[in-house]
């Protein structure tokens, strides 16, 4: 999921401090020929492995991801967020079977994630310091999903967040908190999960480049039914119902390279610490590979 975001006063009018009578039209004329800000915002993101608190969820492949936002003046805003993604269908396996293990006969369909989100965002500390308070729906159009007897839960999950964006100087960034008010991301059992995380960015001054730092803890609350994991889980047979196997911290080290005109480019080297559990991993891939292991991401961003 993305992170939530986003006049210019007229040079001409500095000239006022000349106390020239002639400023005062320049500064109306270059207030009248200057762009109306929009308040509705569209991006779309071309990235080699689409990583969500450090997981893959797309299975270590490319993923094609964009949106848009809408922002009011008063600090409300609402928006949508869409990637390709495979981690749903590849717990299942080719025939629908839970860890791809036996037969349900039909192969599950989930090939998107779609992110609905509203909040309000206001610089209520001072300039520069602006409080971030929202509600955010993960939704995942499926089809073909057995019945596990409970051993996994719906995959759609709502978060009620709480972030500090901050200011100092040229380094910019935020805290968070994000709270399930439902069972996350299909895991049994795991309603009042959390995610608390810190983003630091330092814009260095040099040919638009600015430095990425970020960390986050992903708790998942309350114990597995009958050892049961969620769809990034898969089926090892670990037979633990302790929830602190699938809890981790995730990490992110990058640099962004501002091209103008809303065209962005980033590179970043990414990973976790989640667990292993039996010989596999806690977030394991169809074919068992760790899911949070380390890697490089490279990503091309357009605003428009």
């Amino acid at each position: 999921m993305k992170t939530l975001h986003k006049k210019a006063m007229s040079a001409a009018a500095v000239a006022l401090l000349s106390g020239l009578a002639c400023s005062s039209v320049f500064a109306e004329e270059a207030a009248a020929e200057a762009p109306e800000v929009s308040p509705i915002t569209a991006n779309v993101t071309v990235v080699n492995d689409y990583r969500y608190r450090g997981i893959s969820q797309s299975n270590f492949k490319p993923a094609i991801q964009g949106g848009f936002d809408y922002a009011h003046e008063s600090g409300f805003y609402i928006g949508n967020w869409n990637s390709s993604i495979s981690w749903i269908s590849g717990a299942y396996g080719p025939n629908g079977s839970v860890g791809g293990k036996g037969s349900a006969g039909t192969a599950v369909s989930a090939p998107i994630e779609m992110d609905f989100y509203a909040g309000f965002k206001k610089e209520l500390i001072g300039e520069g310091f602006a409080t971030d308070i929202g509600f955010l729906q993960y939704y995942y159009p499926t089809s073909g999903i057995p019945n596990t007897g409970g051993a996994y839960a719906n995959p759609n999950t709502s978060e009620f967040y709480a972030a500090q964006n901050f200011t100092f100087g040229s380094v910019t960034g935020f805290a968070k908190v994000s709270y399930a008010v439902t069972t996350l991301f299909g895991t049994a059992n795991s309603t009042g999960s959390y995610y608390p995380d810190l983003t630091v960015n330092y814009d260095t001054g040099v040919w638009g480049l600015a430095l990425n730092g970020h960390v986050g803890y992903q708790y998942v609350a309350g114990n597995t039914v009958n050892g049961a994991v969620s769809y990034a889980q898969t089926a090892y047979g670990n037979g633990t119902s302790n929830s602190s196997l699938y809890s981790y911290t995730d990490w992110k080290l990058g640099v962004t390279k501002d091209f103008g005109g809303g065209l962005s480019a980033a590179i970043a080297y990414v990973g976790t610490n989640a667990a292993t559990a039996k010989g596999g991993y806690s977030y394991s891939s169809p074919s068992g590979q760790n899911l949070g292991r380390s890697t490089g991401l490279i990503s091309l961003t357009k605003t428009f």
